[in-house]
């Protein structure tokens, strides 16, 4: 079993092999066992060779101890599943079963069913019975049924329903992994901020998490009374010297009499680097911190995300978080690479679920900013006289913020076919965490926004990278809706970059992002989506992953309010279809009806 930095196994996904159960002269069971149980290895196999936890180990996956043809049977399975740890169970069969007595009942198992498309046996028959039981009973299942007829003894999965396997799988491991985990808010509200306004309620019902808190007194009181790992502090500040500090920027933001000395600088480095020990140490706890006395602090408080206030109350005084925001976010540190932790800036808890949503989907780290500014080609004109090109022609969204970006979205990091991405933990390589770094400026922080000085991240993404832009936002009287956009970055012309740039905020990371638009009304022109973005800030995560975003969300009955994804690829619980013909208003309708999940 697959190791994790939290309390709590991984989740694992259970297979359950349903069949005919007649027996007598036809032994229509006997006939059936072997084609059953190879469809069940064939998935199990697809999970195994495609689907990895976070931290990059494969999934676990269970098989049935036998097929499953009447009610005793189903619960042996269900005891079994148990025992294992199964969140997620898949039932697979090509022939007629009985629905009721061999459907998974479960209410906190998260349901596919994937029916063999075939004409000896009716596999489709019972997908259809099956699903109108669960749809009875109020247990939403995905129902999987490839497009194509196959032959019996065929035991290939077809492409278009390995692509619904997976999405279920992936979206479920997601859900099933966040739950029972927290979210830590290190400090409160941030400057009025409604996402750092954290809603217990939203939390517990929707995703069955709980909400931690903590002062950022907190802070102060390790760093006085030496509570981190100050072997581990050494080692974490040779290798930012090596790596960043290295690497900071002039301080031309500050006028003379704002600007820090060097005295007081190189004191700011080693408050931000003990900052960055700290909060993974209240995230994850520290067993290091128990050998050196410190019981109750080794245990930190299990959050798979978290928050840092900051803003005002900390930055007016203390040195920012933003060096800590944008390491924790990084696939990487003075340990190595290693799975990038969720932390949300300014404790915008609704942002950083979004963040934990691509996280968990991608194992990417995750990018946090605000969605800043439209720029229209004309006023790109006006102001600089030169005219935006290629996929920026029709105008760019300006995301950026002096914080929590992870250094993995400079896009220095290549893949095989040599383009800029983003990678998975486990697919991160020693030359990747060196561009990322080398294109990585710190600068001294803007003393007019942070009176406390720190450091602020500084970088340009490349250009070329397909991402998704999403946002959870809480409606009184509607709850919790996300928005998706999905999109790339883009170059412009480095003088468009300088001008633009310098209006805004030079000393942080800027990402040009461009939509993908379509007939839908939020996505006609590039200025609709910023207009109907839902809040000042946007999670972004690599690749184009709203299809699983979508998928995800149906599963935690949140409903979609914007992307832009084809209709024909969503994939939500079958019973979505008996609530209307229009996808949008169906969403809203079932999620409306099943309600959160845990509440």
């Amino acid at each position: 079993m697959a190791k994790s930095r939290l309390v709590g196994d991984y989740p694992v996904i259970g297979i359950r092999p349903t069949i005919d159960g007649r027996r007598g002269v036809l032994d229509v069971r006997g006939s059936l066992e072997e084609q059953t149980m190879n469809m069940a290895k064939s998935a199990a196999k697809l999970f195994e060779e495609n689907l990895c936890y976070s931290n990059g180990e494969p999934v676990k996956v269970v098989i049935s101890e036998t097929t499953i043809s009447r009610a005793g049977e189903s619960a042996r399975c269900a005891a079994q599943f148990k025992k294992e740890g199964v969140d997620i169970t898949l039932t697979v069969t090509p022939c007629w079963c009985y629905g009721s007595e061999t459907m998974d009942i479960d209410p906190m198992t998260i349901k596919g069913v994937w029916g063999f498309n075939g004409t000896e046996r009716p596999g489709a028959v019972y997908l259809a019975s099956v699903l109108a039981t669960h749809a009875q009973k109020g247990l939403p299942a995905f129902g999987i049924y490839g497009h194509d007829v196959q032959d019996l003894q065929d035991n290939t999965i077809p492409e278009d329903v390995a692509e619904k396997i997976l999405r279920f799988a992936r979206s479920a491991q997601a859900v099933a992994t966040m739950r029972g985990k927290s979210y830590l808010s290190m400090g409160s509200v941030c400057m009025g901020i409604a996402g750092s306004i954290v809603s217990t309620d939203f939390f517990e019902d929707y995703l069955g998490m709980r909400c931690e808190s903590i002062d950022l007194t907190e802070f102060i009181r390790r760093m006085e009374l030496g509570i981190y790992d100050h072997e581990e502090y050494a080692k974490a500040m040779a290798w930012t010297e090596k790596n960043c500090k290295c690497n900071e920027g002039e301080d031309f933001k500050n006028r003379p009499e704002k600007r820090k000395t060097r005295e007081q600088k190189d004191a700011d480095w080693e408050f931000v680097v003990k900052m960055a020990l700290i909060i993974r140490d209240l995230m994850t706890g520290n067993p290091r911190l128990k050998e050196l006395g410190f019981k109750e602090e080794a245990l930190g408080h299990n959050a798979i995300a978290a928050g840092f206030q900051g803003q005002r109350q900390w930055t007016d005084w203390k040195p920012n978080g933003d060096f800590a925001e944008a390491i924790m976010n990084t696939s990487f540190d003075w340990n190595g690479i290693r799975e990038a932790f969720v932390l949300a800036t300014e404790n915008d808890a609704c942002n950083g679920v979004a963040m934990l949503f691509g996280h968990l989907l991608t194992g990417c780290g995750q990018m946090f900013s605000d969605v800043r500014t439209y720029w229209s080609p004309e006023a790109v004109k006006r102001v600089t006289g030169k005219e935006l090109t290629g996929r920026a022609a029709g105008g760019i969204i300006h995301l950026i913020n002096s914080g929590a970006t992870t250094l993995d979205a400079t896009g220095q990091s290549v893949n095989v076919q040599g383009e800029p991405c983003m990678k998975p933990s486990w697919e991160m390589t020693d030359a990747d965490m060196d561009a990322c770094l080398k294109a990585t400026t710190w600068y001294p922080a803007d003393r007019d926004y942070f009176r406390g000085g720190g450091f602020s991240s500084n970088f340009l993404t490349k250009g070329g990278m397909p991402v998704t832009m999403m946002r959870l936002n809480l409606v009184k009287g509607l709850g919790p809706v996300l928005q998706i956009a999905e999109g790339w970055t883009v170059d412009v012309d480095p003088e468009i970059n300088k001008i633009l740039d310098m209006r805004t905020d030079p000393t942080w990371p800027t990402t040009w992002f461009v939509p993908r638009l379509c007939d839908k009304p939020a996505f006609k022109d590039v200025y609709s989506v910023m207009n109907n973005w839902g809040a000042n800030h946007g999670a972004i995560s690599y690749g184009h992953i709203g299809k699983d975003l979508i998928t995800l969300a149906s599963m935690l009955r949140i409903p979609v309010c914007m992307h832009n994804v084809d209709d024909n690829e969503l994939f939500r619980p079958a019973a979505w279809n008996a609530f209307g013909m229009d996808k949008e208003g169906s969403d809203y309708r079932a999620c409306k009806n099943y309600g959160p999940i845990y509440k």
